[in-house]
């Protein structure tokens, strides 16, 4: 994965590949893996539970109101309905990483 070109998007099978080389486990398992983590946490967020993985970020729920919009082609009003929508709040350790390599970035250009 660090041989990633800037802009491009690290996918499930990216993660499977990576994880598999680093741990050394074979990719059918290391996707089994993956999967059980993602199924896990997938369950804890429908019941309502964060997801929290320290230094990296908290997945959590939050309930969104209904509300008007406008369809922006005939600026029509119509009704939005509430919503339980997935969010994401990064931890200080993933913030500080990304900041660094964004603060090299900079200097370099």
């Amino acid at each position: 994965m660090n041989d990633l070109e800037k802009g491009e998007t690290v996918n499930k099978s990216d993660l499977v590949n990576y994880i598999s080389e680093v741990i050394d486990l074979p990719k059918s398992k290391t996707a089994t893996v993956l999967d059980a983590i993602l199924d896990r946490m997938t369950q804890a967020l429908a019941e309502g539970e964060p997801v929290i993985l320290v230094g990296f970020g908290t997945f959590s729920v939050k309930k969104r109101a209904a509300r008007v919009g406008r369809d922006p082609r005939t600026g029509k009003a119509l009704q939005i309905p509430a919503a339980a929508v997935a969010t994401f709040k990064a931890g200080k350790a993933l913030k500080d990483t990304v900041n660094s390599v964004n603060e090299k970035e900079m200097v370099e250009a």
